[in-house]
């Protein structure tokens, strides 16, 4: 069978074949795409334009927060810190030491297993059958301690996410139910419409991203430099140091690349939290919609929102597809090559202290063991690459709770920021008015109850009507 296909793919025709049936199928799925997405787009414009610009006009010259990992990043994480880690001798502090001595014990297992697996295979090669037995024995009793390690890292793991978001919801929770901020946040204040989502869904993704990350860091740098000493004891450090620099080098990279990855996981969650809202809105005034029947306008806020948000949801798809591409050349396959160019330089060398001796075995031994060894440390440089993705995401819902906790903050002192009525004409001729409560004048005078002249006014400030006049006899 292979003999004759190398014989038909040798043909011209064949290949000329081969090439048009290529190029006819890349069109054929071009023009799918290209209707499906024209699809779409008619689809999306069945709603009318009033309805699409009523949707999108609270977000005009709306200053949406800035979620990319800097300082201002580090400073919040800190604030929250704090809040999910009471004390040095907390509980939640005591779970964190627990999965970092879990981490440690895992690496050492991982060693010992590196090195008893090359023991029981040259037991094979070579044909002793008694080391065999003994080796293979030792082997099956350390497995109950292994699995009972990793077990503790698993629990400790989901221990600690409960305990951190359960401080966090408890902190949130207090502000969120302090006097009227509950009322407040909702009706007098629109740079959070979606609370629930923030109290619910983001602090629960906040905390697992926070002890992932913890888990993703400490054990990539735990097995980095445990094989670190022991490739650089033996091999010299020329090993270990290529795969080092290239540690530095790929981290530079794929964090530039991933720069988009937090403003958009802000964007997602805002979108998610704006459609539960618009669906809880609709099951909260359902009667005074039936009433008015206003299902088709509802039908029309419902799509609008979901549209918005599934075009985000593809977009960012696209694009954590394309990240993945490059994290998996960048991350797995050049790492390896590097990996195996740098374990091949000390094999290669003729005056190596420790390579140069022994027989073809032991250098075959050596291999296998330090190639592992290495192998293990460019996973570890891998995770540790590939932990800038998490970070980033980190970086996004760390916007967001700080964003919940400021305005929960801001509207008990009663700082509202709200839009929803224009201050300045179309035209913009008329100077803005200066309002302060208690601005007024009240006079008692004939007892008679007579406004003169009083502007109506919203706790934010909205002027909804300039001047009103009216006495009441």
């Amino acid at each position: 069978m292979a003999p004759n296909f190398s014989k038909l793919t040798s043909r011209t025709d064949i290949k000329v074949a081969l090439a048009a049936s290529a190029a006819l199928s890349a069109w054929f799925i071009r023009n799918k795409l290209q209707s499906s997405s024209n699809k779409n787009v008619k689809r999306a414009t069945r709603l009318s334009p009033e309805e699409q610009v009523q949707y999108m006009i609270k977000e005009k010259n709306k200053k949406v927060p800035k979620a990319q990992v800097d300082a201002r990043f580090f400073t919040e994480l800190k604030a929250l810190w704090s809040i999910m880690f009471p004390g040095i001798w907390s509980k939640e502090s005591g779970l964190m030491v627990l999965i970092a001595l879990s981490l440690i014990s895992r690496s050492i297992c991982d060693l010992w297993l590196i090195q008893h697996t090359t023991l029981v295979e040259g037991s094979i090669i070579t044909m002793n059958l008694p080391e065999f037995k003994k080796l293979l024995f030792q082997f099956f009793a350390a497995m109950p301690m292994i699995s009972l390690v990793n077990n503790v890292l698993k629990w400790s793991i989901g221990e600690a996410k409960l305990r951190i978001r359960t401080n966090l919801s408890l902190h949130l929770y207090q502000q969120y139910l302090k006097g009227f901020t509950y009322y407040q946040v909702t009706n007098l204040d629109n740079r959070i419409s979606n609370a629930d989502q923030v109290l619910t869904t983001d602090v629960d993704k906040f905390c697992d991203t926070v002890i992932d990350l913890y888990s993703n860091i400490s054990k990539p740098l735990l097995d980095i430099g445990i094989y670190l000493y022991r490739l650089t004891t033996n091999l010299g450090a020329s090993t270990p140091g290529i795969m080092v620099a290239y540690l530095l080098a790929s981290g530079v990279f794929l964090t530039f690349l991933r720069k988009p990855t937090a403003k958009m996981t802000v964007q997602e969650q805002k979108l998610e939290g704006e459609f539960r809202y618009v669906n809880a809105r609709l099951i909260t005034n359902s009667e005074e919609i039936a009433f008015y029947q206003g299902n088709h306008r509802e039908r029309l806020t419902l799509l609008a929102s979901f549209y918005k948000l599934t075009r985000h949801l593809r977009n960012f798809l696209n694009f954590r597809v394309a990240m993945g591409f490059v994290d998996n050349i960048v991350a797995k396959y050049v790492a390896i090559t590097v990996g195996f160019y740098a374990v091949s330089r000390p094999f290669f060398a003729k005056d190596h202290n420790l390579l140069t001796r022994g027989t073809e075995n032991d250098r075959f031994k050596h291999y296998y063991t330090y190639g592992r060894m290495l192998l293990k440390m460019s996973e570890g440089i891998g995770r540790l690459v590939l932990s800038g993705r998490e970070l980033n995401k980190l970086a996004g819902l760390t916007t967001r709770v700080t964003q919940l906790r400021t305005v929960l903050d801001e509207v008990y002192r009663g700082e509202y920021k709200r839009t929803m009525v224009e201050r300045n004409s179309q035209n913009g001729t008329d100077v803005p008015m200066l309002l302060a409560p208690g601005a007024g004048r009240i006079i008692y005078q004939d007892k008679v109850i007579r406004f003169d002249k009083v502007p109506l006014v919203t706790p934010n400030g909205d002027v909804l009507i300039k001047e009103l006049s009216f006495e009441v006899r």
